[in-house]
């Protein structure tokens, strides 16, 4: 390109000086003295596409919803830099699509202020739903509380108190003010009525403790009186049982001791029993030979005789002494059933020779017979009719009073 020859935006004089046509009217901006007038306008030129550039990016930053104020910033840089820039180009164009940001940022404006209040709406309940779970928390009564569960809820809530503060949008001073004294003052009490319950409950499992120890050495004292101790340290054991809790590591501890001082009663009564069964076993096979004698009489008609037999075999019973400890509920419940068969054999002798069931049985009896006798004459006369109405009624009816007649005599 000559000297003086003009491009579309711009052209360089012989001085080597560049101007720019600029809104209609032409200005210098700058020159280029150790190149060519082409090199002069192919820099200055380059400044322009580097403006078109950064217009460019703003449009998209904009246009991908950037914070409006950065947009907003960026534009009045941006027409601070167009107002009389060095460089050869459309600038009148620029610098209308900077302006056309501008209408661009307003909209921007409105609607990230109206996402920022909604992200405070949003913001200021869940922190008050985290307030109001601590604030529930430190309503509950303290002994019902789970302590391990509600102290990890609560840590849990904090937990989430200070990431939505770190994280979360930033609420109005004055509600995260308010709201983190509400969240403060439910973990006081949360924490208040936990120290609270455990210095209690110290003080009770203390209680409990000495109460233990005081049976155990109840307990340990009954060793010197070996199976005669059973029956007192049952009592202990049910007292035991009322003492309370003392916390589940020193419970199994003092449980040990005194199933301990047990454990030495009940092996001394195991050794007893142990020599009761060998100088028992011959009395149980005395009493097992006299069930099989017995045995008959489940099945015997003559109560005189089934009487008689059984006293002799009681005698014999009661002589024979004691039997093994485990065998006891086995002989006697086979001797109850041999003793309750001659009963009842006695009995149903009794229900059969009582004078006043017997008066009452024969006149009933002569009763019946009566009824029979009349109700066997209207039989025949009802088939002499061939009356076969009256002939059912009446079988039915003598039918009736046989089977009466049966049970009276039996």
């Amino acid at each position: 390109m000559s000297a003086n020859e003009k491009s579309p935006w711009g052209r360089v004089d012989e001085t080597g000086t560049v101007y720019v046509t600029d809104a209609g009217v032409e200005r210098a901006v700058g020159q280029y003295p150790d190149g060519t007038p082409d090199e002069a306008l192919t820099y200055f030129t380059r400044k322009y596409v580097e403006l078109e550039g950064q217009v460019r990016l703003l449009e998209q930053r904009a246009k991908a919803g950037a914070p409006a104020a950065d947009v907003a910033k960026t534009v009045a840089t941006l027409t601070a830099a167009l107002e009389a820039p060095a460089a050869v180009g459309d600038i009148a164009a620029l610098r209308a699509r900077v302006g056309a940001l501008t209408e661009t940022v307003e909209k921007l404006t409105e609607e990230q202020k109206a996402e920022a209040a909604a992200a405070t709406e949003a913001a200021v309940a869940e922190r008050t739903a985290i307030v109001e779970a601590a604030e529930a928390l430190a309503a509950k009564d303290p002994q019902s509380v789970q302590w391990k569960q509600a102290s990890s809820e609560l840590d849990a809530l904090f937990s989430r108190w200070k990431d939505h503060q770190a994280n979360g949008p930033r609420l109005p001073k004055k509600q995260a003010d308010d709201l983190w004294k509400r969240f403060r003052a439910a973990r006081t009490t949360v924490e208040t009525h936990r120290r609270a319950f455990f210095a209690g409950l110290d003080s009770e499992h203390k209680e409990v403790r000495a109460r233990k120890q005081a049976l155990i050495d109840k307990a340990v004292a009954l060793a010197s009186q070996g199976t005669g101790g059973i029956p007192a340290y049952r009592r202990l054991l049910d007292e035991w049982k009322l003492a309370g809790r003392a916390g589940k590591k020193v419970d199994d501890a003092l449980w040990a001791q005194f199933k301990a001082a047990g454990d030495a009663l009940y092996a001394a009564k195991a050794e007893v029993d142990a020599r009761e069964n060998e100088e028992f076993a011959g009395n149980l096979a005395v009493k097992l030979a006299l069930l099989d004698e017995a045995a008959p009489l489940l099945t015997a008609t003559d109560r005189v005789q089934a009487r008689a037999t059984l006293s002799n075999i009681q005698r014999k019973w009661d002589a024979a002494g004691k039997v093994p400890r485990d065998q006891v509920k086995v002989v006697e419940d086979r001797m109850r059933q041999i003793e309750l068969a001659v009963k009842k054999l006695e009995e149903e002798h009794w229900n059969r020779s009582d004078p006043e069931k017997k008066a009452r049985s024969e006149g009933l009896a002569a009763q019946l017979e009566q009824a029979i006798a009349g109700l066997e004459a209207d039989l025949a006369a009802a088939t002499a009719a061939k009356d076969s109405k009256r002939i059912a009624e009446v079988t039915e009816a003598l039918e009736a009073r046989r089977a009466w007649l049966s049970a009276v005599d039996r």
